[in-house]
């Protein structure tokens, strides 16, 4: 069986929810990521924010409030407004297959990783999009072998 902990990023990029939407934001343009996930000092897993959960906090109806008066800059909203609070996880022991279908079947974008009640890693649909190309190549060399093989 392959595990999550073959393939999961395992140098994460964390914030706490006491961190500022504009933390959020820099990080994820500066590192080129859509997940981060909010621990507590001991690596406990508190809660997810997402790119989308950044541009939601940013859009229009976040608009509205500022024309209504209410001047609040992304430095002012913590992390604990806009983050997920109930997130699916997944042990690093589990197998690779069983996150790949629990993502798809829900629809998520990533899955964090736990052991012991503490983050450890995190595995993506970019990761397993990583996978995919992977195994098509090595389809692709076993066609070309099969093919010089029949010419021999």
């Amino acid at each position: 069986m392959i595990t999550v902990e073959e393939f999961m990023t395992a140098e994460i990029v964390t914030l706490g929810e006491t961190d500022s939407l504009a933390d959020a934001r820099k990080i994820m343009t500066e590192k080129n990521i859509r997940h981060i996930p909010i621990t507590d000092q001991h690596g406990h897993l508190l809660g997810l924010v997402t790119q989308r959960d950044v541009l939601a906090a940013s859009g229009p109806e976040s608009m509205r409030q500022r024309i209504a008066g209410d001047n609040v800059s992304e430095d002012d909203v913590q992390l604990s407004e806009v983050m997920i609070i109930d997130v699916s996880v997944i042990s690093k022991l589990d197998s690779l297959r069983t996150a790949a279908m629990y993502m798809q079947a829900h629809k998520y974008g990533c899955l964090p990783v736990v052991s012991d009640n503490k983050l450890v890693g995190i595995i993506t649909d970019s990761d397993f999009i990583a996978i995919a190309i992977n195994l098509i190549e090595q389809a692709e060399l076993n066609e070309e072998e099969i093919g010089i093989q029949d010419i021999i």
